[in-house]
């Protein structure tokens, strides 16, 4: 059985940084496609970034601003979230994608989601 815990959110203010990790067990990060998506008060679930063995893909709400990275050794999933801005308050969620069929087609594991909040 496959899950996937999300962690270190917490309370930023603007302009500051957090980094999320996420670390599966019964999936290797290596082999598989991993990505986190974000969810705000109101608002619809939203991809953030996802990486492979073959390619990586950023939003460009976020691009230049957060890094998706994984240390396969650790089998771990990161996101660095830098210059952080009240909009990117929500819920972050980690997901998972067996092998890889497309970053947008649809995951097949997921996290319980770690939240963000950034005060002005």
């Amino acid at each position: 059985q496959v899950h996937l815990v999300d962690s270190g959110g917490g309370l930023v203010q603007a302009g500051g940084s957090l980094r999320l990790s996420c670390t599966p067990s019964g999936l290797t990060v290596s082999k598989n496609t991993m990505a986190w998506f974000r969810q705000a008060p109101g608002k619809e679930r939203e991809f953030v970034a996802a990486l492979n063995w073959l390619d990586s893909r950023t939003s460009e709400s976020v691009k230049g601003r957060f890094t998706i990275s994984k240390d396969n050794d650790q089998n771990t999933l990161y996101l660095q979230m830098n210059s952080l801005i009240p909009n990117d308050t929500a819920v972050y969620i980690c997901a998972a994608q067996r092998g890889y069929r497309g970053f947008n087609r649809a995951y097949d594991y997921w996290g319980q989601g770690t939240q963000v909040t950034v005060s002005s």
